[in-house]
């Protein structure tokens, strides 16, 4: 079905950050709905996958629901998506946490941090990576245009996403580098939460939503 351009989904998985991102995108002006109906995803311009909770039980609510395969067909046919902390996760393979075979739009693997890793002033890590921290971009990415190289991001995770490297878009560093944004032009995966990085996140998520419009328009 033709998507329409006047909203983005965000997938409702029965746990999570849905809100957040619905408050982000309304403070930007932006139309967008929280839904798990397969429908109203089938019709939107965009969608988006935040996520907060743990691999095993975000996959077996998308079985539960159809919206894994939902969510395989649109990007195949090349819908906009960005998928969030727990929704970059599940764009990959597989996840140690709770050994489970996640999405696998992407090739590439969720590994949990090693608690040995140490920081740059050579103290051991704290596991969850929580707290703002520096993202450097690896590769040029409309989803990134106008944020500032360098800018800082609000993470919470303890699992990281290692992506095939021509994926890589930004690192950033807590004990080892690791890739903190990856994907393809128009399926976008951040490590980070951009609703609750202030102004450098909600003009990613703005970026989101103009390739998204564009992308549904028939013009």
């Amino acid at each position: 079905m033709p998507p329409n351009p006047d909203y983005l989904a965000i997938i409702d998985y029965r746990a999570g950050n849905q809100t957040s991102v619905h408050r982000a995108l309304k403070r930007l002006g932006v139309n967008s709905v929280v839904t798990s109906d397969l429908l109203t995803l089938d019709k939107a311009a965009g969608i988006v996958f935040p996520g907060v909770g743990a691999a095993g039980h975000a996959m077996a609510v998308l079985k539960d629901t159809g919206i894994d395969n939902i969510i395989r067909v649109l990007v195949g046919q090349g819908r906009p998506f960005l998928g969030i902390c727990l929704g970059c996760q599940i764009m990959l393979a597989h996840s140690e946490e709770n050994d489970q075979d996640t999405l696998g739009v992407f090739p590439g693997d969720n590994l949990r941090f090693d608690r040995r890793l140490a920081d740059e002033c050579g103290r051991p890590i704290r596991v969850p990576h929580m707290g703002w921290n520096t993202v450097e971009t690896k590769s040029r990415s409309s989803l990134f245009e106008g944020v500032e190289p360098g800018s800082q991001f609000y993470f919470v995770h303890s699992y990281y996403p290692v992506p095939p490297p021509e994926l890589v878009i930004g690192t950033t560093f807590h004990g080892k580098e690791f890739a903190s944004a990856f994907g393809r032009e128009g399926t976008w995966a951040l490590q980070f939460h951009p609703e609750k990085s202030g102004p450098p996140g909600l003009r990613l998520l703005r970026n989101f939503y103009e390739f998204s419009i564009r992308s549904a328009s028939p013009y």
